[in-house]
């Protein structure tokens, strides 16, 4: 049975988000309007379904008063079983949808991939890993804006930050945060040995400025010369910023703009949004410890997935899961390890709904 009385708070929630988002003062709040889209967003599907389960509802209860007819019989009996059936998956539908969800699940995503273990065939595969989830959000329509980046010697990566933009983008990536693994035979190796080499990608929700406070006085910037491979600018004047934030002890560097002022903003932006994950992080630490192992914690000491390039083979250690197309993996194919992801992971909050 679905929890009816719920679903009416919920839907009287969304009629009253509707009409705040159509006041002229609420409009004019950027931060206030952003932050009630995004509920109304995450409630929109759940009232859409209900509306349609009430309505399914209605007409099942038509038409077995209408069996009395038997004029009408015939059709109703013809009618009534697949009205059952969508009644009934609507039912599943509504379940998964009231799951727990993170309040970060809608927001935009600041993705950070750095070279691991194996020296400059390391750095190859962070850039190899940025181009997966670039070309991945491509394919979605999601927009990536690069923050900060750090080149390796011989190419690649040693360090890339991005900022990906669209629609549910956390929601999607969030799993993604861990140590990657790839196993193969690097261009410079003469001999033909497999390579062990990782790269680690952290998943942070897009802070908003509402979200972090960051006072003036805990900061600390140093303007310098940018550094790093290539460009007429480089060095010439001191564009690049370093921001150290001294309760947290993290460190940003931004240099991929011209401008000091665009540099600075960019690391604020990342800045903010690991603030945010350190407080997220500090909240999940406080829950039990069977609600963190859902699907891994993200965290970045787990080896979450293996790319083994001479047998075209992704494997997901966390799921068990492997997939033989290496190649259009690499190239942003990712709906099938995403999509299994996202249903161990409900099937794990159904799993524990169920016990309560």
């Amino acid at each position: 049975m679905i929890p009816r009385d719920k679903l009416l708070s919920l839907q009287r929630r969304h009629d009253e988000l509707e009409d705040l988002l159509c006041q002229p003062d609420v409009a004019a709040n950027g931060a206030r309007f952003t932050k009630l889209s995004r509920e109304r967003g995450e409630l929109s599907p759940i009232v859409a379904a209900f509306a349609e389960y009430l309505k399914v509802e209605q007409q099942i209860a038509d038409d077995r008063e209408a069996m009395q007819d038997p004029e009408l019989r015939d059709m109703v009996l013809e009618e009534l079983p697949e009205l059952e059936a969508r009644l009934d998956q609507l039912e599943e539908s509504l379940s998964f949808l009231l799951l727990p969800k993170d309040p970060n699940d809608a927001r935009n995503t600041v993705l950070e991939i750095r070279s691991g273990t194996g020296g400059e065939e390391a750095a190859l595969f962070a850039a190899d890993l940025f181009r997966m989830y670039s070309r991945y959000a491509e394919r979605v329509g999601w927009k990536v804006e690069l923050l900060s980046s750090s080149q390796a010697e011989q190419g690649g990566f040693k360090e890339v930050v991005a900022l990906i933009s669209g629609e549910r983008v956390y929601s999607a990536l969030r799993f993604e945060g861990g140590v990657h693994r790839v196993q193969r035979v690097p261009a410079t190796e003469s001999q033909g040995r497999l390579h062990t080499s990782t790269a680690t990608v952290a998943v942070l929700p897009e802070a908003d400025e509402v979200d972090v406070e960051i006072r003036d006085e805990d900061l600390e910037m140093q303007a310098t010369g940018a550094g790093g491979p290539g460009g007429q600018h480089v060095n010439t004047t001191n564009s690049a910023v370093q921001l150290f934030h001294k309760p947290s002890g993290i460190m940003i560097r931004c240099q991929d703009e011209r401008s000091q002022h665009k540099n600075r903003s960019r690391a604020m932006q990342i800045l903010r949004s690991r603030l945010l994950q350190l407080a997220t992080d500090a909240q999940h630490q406080a829950e039990s410890a069977e609600r963190r192992g859902m699907v891994g914690s993200g965290e970045r000491s787990e080896k979450i997935r293996t790319y083994n390039y001479p047998q075209n083979r992704v494997t997901d250690h966390r799921l068990g899961l492997t997939l033989h197309k290496l190649e259009s993996v690499m190239d942003g194919d990712l709906d099938d390890l995403l999509t299994a992801l996202k249903s161990d992971r409900q099937a794990s909050l159904l799993a524990e709904q169920a016990k309560r």
